[in-house]
């Protein structure tokens, strides 16, 4: 099954879900935003790219930004147009290549974080998504980056991750590792009208060294001007300088 087919029958409608609260995530992702330099001039756009329900897009409207929010997913978009209220958002439902490249906007911050990153084919791909923001950002425009580092391989029974549960529903998942991706499984255990179902999902996640992904940035004239590590996540914000 492929990221986005994953997303639209088994992943998308439990998404939420599994992140947790909504106000209190977002208000985690604005602290975050203000404590990495991100403030916005009047009627500054940003673009979030993955951008599922909200938590990134509506943290960068309060902070000021006009936001261009883009992800594949149709519910995630739904519930997005839901949370962002009277917010200066829109949504669109598409590919965030396409998204890029029809784009007349000159933003001046590109966000694409959770795992959007490892939702590439292949580390071409990734490559080929740099050069296109970078093309597009003014010199000194911003961008942030989060990915989940899967390039050391896990053994046996660290594979399995219990992710989240409640009194109707468990989920949990299955890493199995190739030399350029990761296949998850994902096992979704629900009570559904007094009945327990399974429902079983996998997809692929690309592998992306953080190593080749800060020279990536180099050679596209991207400045690192933040890097730590977040809940397990690799978060890198850089800057465009001239060349």
């Amino acid at each position: 099954m492929m990221v986005k087919e994953h997303y639209d029958k088994h992943l998308g409608r439990v998404y939420s879900w599994m992140l947790g609260d909504f106000q209190e995530k977002m208000s985690e992702q604005r602290d975050f935003f203000i404590n990495h330099g991100i403030v916005s001039a009047p009627d500054k756009i940003a673009f979030d790219l993955g951008a599922g329900n909200g938590i990134q897009s509506v943290a960068l409207a309060h902070l000021g930004f006009i936001v261009k929010a883009v992800d594949f997913n149709k519910q995630l978009l739904e519930e997005l147009n839901a949370n962002k209220q009277t917010l200066p958002i829109s949504t669109f439902e598409m590919d965030i290549r396409t998204f890029l490249y029809e784009a007349e906007e000159c933003p001046e911050l590109i966000v694409c974080m959770g795992d959007t990153l490892t939702h590439f084919k292949d580390y071409a791909e990734v490559k080929d998504l740099i050069q296109k923001m970078a093309s597009i950002l003014p010199d000194r425009g911003k961008l942030i980056f989060s990915f989940r580092d899967l390039s050391d391989e896990r053994k046996g029974g660290d594979r399995f991750f219990h992710l989240k549960s409640d009194d109707t529903r468990t989920m949990s998942c299955f890493l199995e590792y190739f030399p350029h991706h990761v296949l998850v499984h994902d096992l979704l255990i629900e009570k559904i009208a007094g009945k327990w179902t399974q429902a079983v999902g996998s997809y692929p996640k690309l592998r992306i060294p953080a190593p080749l992904f800060k020279k990536t940035l180099a050679e596209n004239s991207i400045a690192i001007l933040f890097e730590e590590k977040v809940s397990g996540m690799t978060c890198i914000t850089g800057q465009k300088i001239k060349r």
